[in-house]
């Protein structure tokens, strides 16, 4: 029995082989020219988890024929910072790279996340971190200044369905479109169901079909719902259900029913929709549907995405629902919202009307001698009464409360 698990025995060797990632790897992109010039940089992965962040990082050691030393932010302390210190000295006089590899970098806190700043800053070693948490707030600064960032996202399903597909073929199992009598095999169904299933997540995804292997050779949809324990919620982050389901969410606040709008943030939550996306969306509620009748839910809901940012799931869920509740239970008022699509359909007809010459900037004498600016003053609360419209729509209301 092979000890070691799927997912490791299956990780790519190579950047090319690094799947659902083309935005960093190929031809003119960032990975590929940092190992074309050869020289380490100090890197920071960040994207959910599963998405080959660890890979990518042991690759670039690999390519930079570096000694590699891994460590996790979970597990590591002071002591383990010290030596990896003192092997990179050893390194450093036989003319060896060290590129330390730091797992979950967000877990360290600051101090000890300074500990290695002076060894990157000298080049005694190439840092590459890895986290799923935003390092904009999660990394200190000094480190952040001295790395390049790098936005490893979820592998869509396509890639999920290539690393499958390479995976069985590794392991002798072959894909039929119905069950067989001839063992082992696993249907079509299943594996697009364990496709589904992965959330963007390789590695979970792939351990979900190694203890599908160890109950039978015969895998359908049922084996893998069994071996993953769960169903795959009735819902699509991209198809008609994820539409419907967002817009019953803001319906129901917009209609004040605070049962309805907990009900479907519940469901969103549940199929793992993305809760930034949640959150931005309560951000664009508050304004265009609350507006001027409560002042404070523009506050209440950039607040709630920040935290959303900073605090992760499943924490997240209370700040998306206190936000929920009490933007559901505020009045409304759409006077901004009409307004501003108001003012933009007056702007499109009215481009090339003329600004009023007393409302236009004077840096110049001869500007001033010809009235522009004429009567302005810099004073809180100063008014002229006059058109501040250009004269084609002078007295045009755009604001209706």
């Amino acid at each position: 029995m092979n000890r070691v698990p799927l997912a490791e025995r299956m990780r790519p060797q190579k950047l090319e082989d690094v799947l659902g990632q083309d935005d960093i790897i190929g031809d003119g992109k960032i990975l590929t020219e940092i190992l074309k010039k050869g020289e380490p940089v100090n890197l920071i992965f960040w994207g959910p988890p599963g998405t080959g962040k660890t890979t990518l990082a042991r690759i670039m050691a690999r390519e930079f024929k570096a000694d590699f030393v891994e460590i996790s932010a979970v597990t590591a302390g002071k002591k383990d910072v010290e030596e990896v210190v003192k092997r990179a000295k050893t390194n450093w006089n036989l003319k060896i790279r060290t590129v330390l590899f730091v797992d979950e970098i967000h877990r360290f806190n600051k101090a000890q996340q300074d500990a290695f700043l002076p060894h990157v800053e000298s080049g005694l070693i190439t840092l590459i971190g890895a986290t799923t948490e935003n390092p904009s707030f999660e990394v200190i600064s000094p480190l952040l200044s001295r790395s390049r960032v790098i936005i490893v996202k979820p592998l869509k399903k396509s890639a999920i369905l290539e690393v499958l597909h390479k995976t069985i073929i590794a392991q002798n199992v072959k894909i039929v479109k119905r069950e067989s009598k001839k063992p082992p095999f696993i249907t079509e169904e299943a594996l697009d169901y364990l496709a589904e299933l992965s959330g963007g997540d390789a590695r979970s995804c792939l351990g979900d079909l190694e203890l599908a292997l160890s109950l039978t050779d015969k895998i359908t949809k049922d084996t893998i719902i069994e071996a993953a324990g769960k169903k795959l919620p009735g819902y699509d982050k991209k198809g008609d259900k994820h539409y419907d389901t967002i817009s019953a969410f803001i319906k129901s606040m917009r209609g004040s029913d605070v049962d309805a709008a907990l009900y479907y943030l519940a469901r969103m939550v549940r199929a793992g929709e993305d809760p930034k996306f949640i959150a931005r969306r309560m951000v664009i509620f508050a304004s265009e549907d609350i507006g001027l009748a409560g002042n404070g839910a523009l506050s209440l809901a950039t607040a709630c995405f920040q935290a959303v940012e900073r605090v992760g799931m499943p924490e997240s869920g209370l700040m998306l629902a206190h936000t929920a509740t009490a933007l559901a239970l505020s009045k409304k008022s759409r006077a901004t919202t009409d307004a501003w699509y108001a003012a933009l359909d007056l702007a499109d007809k009215t481009m090339n009307e003329p600004v009023p010459i007393w409302l236009r900037n004077a840096p110049t004498k001869l500007m001033k001698d010809l009235g522009f600016g004429k009567g302005q003053k810099w004073e809180a609360g100063f008014h002229l009464d006059k058109n501040y419209l250009p004269d084609s729509i002078k007295g045009t209301k755009i604001f209706k409360q």
